[in-house]
């Protein structure tokens, strides 16, 4: 065992223990620049880059100083945990290395990509109800029929300590910064970098961001207390919490400036920029903070560090949200003409559409639409564009050219 497990709430010293504790276990994640972000607030922006973490999250960090703390007697019995992905993989990777047998519950319709890596890291992989809260509850019996250790994926002082040591990496690879933004799903992340953060350097900004749909944070902080969420339709399951932490609420309360919500679209659009700019794989829940910036770049005081909190994407979702984001973007139009019903008018229209330097995906003809004249056929084309302001170029083209060009 090393040291004694932390009770109450963590404090900085506990996060600096957590750090010499996971010293060879987890990587110091790098950072690096975000030009385009830079543009658009003004001033630097920098991304911590903890997609690129052991497992592919920072959940590696305190689901490992959580079960290196356990006693011999309770090693003996296993540990349990619940989660979509994530933390199941922390906590498959540290029981595996300390040799304790693990079991995590993970809802259903959890990214392929997370389940397989889990049983691949070493725990017993069991599907139980739609939300993270649901496994909670199911992982909570499991302990108490088995004698199982609960590893909670973010209340517990512990796992809080770990989650904290991202704090004292961002000081030390960004030390002039002013913001940090960071994602928020239970608060675990949160709470810990936020209470490293302020213990060291109080007049820096801390920023929560969660998806609007799953947003348990801001009612919570209004009432003063903890409030249940009971759907959360969001895509950005990493961080689809109903219910605060009791241990990280308070905290929240003490060390958070200011909680923002994105949308969904936000998200999706936040996804695209990060492969297409930074080159980087991220999932959702790690967008989100980048979603904020591009939502309102003059709210944030630069230096800005915002966490890329996970990569975990299943390849299917990716493709789907980059062409989400494509569509919002301006990047894929599509366009329903009508034409003559005759030898070459197709091929006419697409040479039209060809000088613009739009690149055709998909072309579907119609002769049935009770809207078509008997001498015309009705064509629906998916072209792809350079962005806005090529499309409705495109559009004007195709208009001068004589056909009435229509978008849904």
């Amino acid at each position: 065992m090393h040291g004694q497990p932390t009770t109450g709430q963590p404090t900085y010293g506990d996060i600096l223990e957590a750090r010499e504790l996971l010293r060879d276990h987890i990587t110091e994640t790098p950072v690096q620049g975000a030009r385009w972000l830079t543009d658009m607030i003004g001033d630097t922006v920098i991304l911590k880059c903890e997609n690129l973490q052991r497992t592919g999250s920072f959940k590696a960090r305190g689901a490992f100083v959580r079960i290196a703390r356990l006693t011999e007697e309770q090693r003996k019995k296993g540990v349990v945990a619940a989660s979509a992905g994530n933390h199941a993989q922390g906590v498959a990777l540290a029981a595996t290395t300390l040799g304790i047998p693990s079991t995590v519950f993970m809802p259903e319709g959890a990214p392929i990509p997370k389940e397989k890596a889990t049983r691949t890291y070493g725990a017993e992989v069991i599907f139980e109800g739609q939300y993270v809260d649901q496994c909670l509850e199911a992982a909570m019996a499991f302990a108490e029929r088995t004698g199982a250790v609960m590893i909670h994926p973010f209340d517990h002082p512990d796992v809080v300590a770990g989650q904290g040591t991202i704090g004292l990496e961002i000081l030390e690879q960004a030390p002039d910064v002013k913001t940090v933004v960071i994602p928020l799903g239970g608060g675990g992340l949160l709470a810990g970098a936020a209470l490293a953060i302020k213990a060291k350097h109080p007049d820096v900004k801390v920023v929560g961001v969660q998806a609007e749909t799953a947003a348990a944070y801001p009612v919570s902080l209004r009432e003063g207390r903890p409030i249940r969420l009971d759907k959360m339709p969001t895509m950005a399951d990493g961080i689809a919490v109903g219910l605060p932490g009791e241990t990280n609420f308070p905290m929240i309360q003490t060390y958070v400036d200011e909680i923002r919500t994105v949308s969904e679209e936000a998200i999706s659009s936040a996804l695209l920029a990060l492969a297409e700019r930074a080159k980087l794989v991220v999932e959702p829940a790690g967008a989100v903070g980048v979603a904020a910036l591009m939502d309102a770049p003059e709210a944030f005081e630069g230096p800005v560090v915002v966490v890329l909190s996970g990569g975990n994407i299943d390849p299917l979702l990716l493709g789907k949200v980059i062409q989400h984001g494509m569509t919002l973007a301006g990047r894929y139009l599509p366009v329903a003409v009508k034409i003559p019903d005759q030898p070459g008018a197709l091929a006419t229209l697409l040479s039209v559409i060809g000088d613009t330097g739009a690149n055709v995906m998909e072309v579907v003809h119609s002769r049935t639409n009770p809207g078509l004249r008997l001498a015309e056929v009705g064509v629906q084309l998916q072209l792809e564009t350079r962005g806005q302001t090529h499309a409705e170029r495109v559009l004007e083209q195709l208009r001068s050219k004589g056909y009435p060009a229509t978008t849904p």
